[in-house]
């Protein structure tokens, strides 16, 4: 009998803000079967504590999260991964304590999704953003519930159309999001607004919080089924697994 693998999400909990840590360096945190069900238990426990007030989200390492598993793509039904993400944006969107999200290094795809779920995000301004979808024959479907609400119009068809990597400060630029900071200065950062927000009284931030997200959970609620479905068969045509396979032909090359 092989021993249950090591939790890859922790959760810590001390002055009213709940720390929830991604330590999954093996696969740059991608949201594996494992690391979303963690995420979502620790969000359940979080949401019902009354002595929390505040959610920080990070990593364990530079990474923040480099979005779906594809190792598990052969295993798991795609609409059962996009779905996952879908559930992950809006657990934490929906979440009655608000969610600061810290990015120090790489997000990418679902990852995305989760930093623009999240109420505020501190990031490093040399923290790398990327919408590559579009390169590969597929979209940002499932994450762009909550990523294309947060973003300025024109930031919004940059990125998603030309899917390159932008930094901390552009994101910022963009409105995905709310502070950079260079990276020596970004924990004092994050504690200063993870307190300021931790003074807010818990029925204010609660119902604030309702009414902040309340468009993006309409939003969610209305149209995740049918981008669950658009995000399988984009993955499931030959266009996109033509350019994959380019794609990583291209890397190793």
């Amino acid at each position: 009998m092989t021993d249950a693998p090591a939790e890859l999400v922790h959760l810590d909990v001390a002055d009213g803000v709940a720390t929830i840590t991604l330590d999954s360096p093996h696969n740059r945190n991608a949201l594996s079967r494992q690391l979303v069900t963690e995420l979502v238990a620790h969000l359940t426990t979080v949401d019902a504590a009354d002595d929390v007030r505040v959610v920080l989200l990070k990593s364990s390492g530079r990474v923040f999260c480099s979005g779906a598993d594809l190792s598990e793509a052969s295993t798991v039904p795609m609409q059962e991964g996009a779905r996952a993400i879908v559930g992950v944006q809006r657990q934490i969107v929906a979440l009655s304590k608000p969610v600061v999200t810290v990015v120090e290094g790489a997000a990418r795809a679902g990852g995305i999704g989760i930093v623009a779920a999240s109420d505020v995000v501190v990031v490093a301004e040399d923290a790398t953003f990327a919408l590559t979808e579009v390169k590969l024959g597929l979209t940002p479907a499932v994450i762009s519930l909550t990523v294309f609400p947060r973003l300025t119009p024109r930031g919004l068809a940059w990125t998603a159309l030309g899917g390159e990597v932008f930094t901390g400060t552009e994101a910022v630029d963009y409105g995905l999001a709310t502070f950079a900071v260079p990276a020596g200065d970004l924990q004092a950062r994050v504690d200063d607004v993870v307190a300021k927000i931790a003074t807010g009284a818990a029925q204010g931030l609660r119902e604030t919080k309702r009414l902040v997200g309340a468009e993006l959970l309409e939003r969610i609620d209305a149209r995740g089924e049918e981008l669950v479905e658009l995000s399988a068969r984009l993955f499931g045509s030959d266009e996109a697994r033509e350019a994959m396979m380019a794609f990583l032909s291209r890397k190793k090359g």
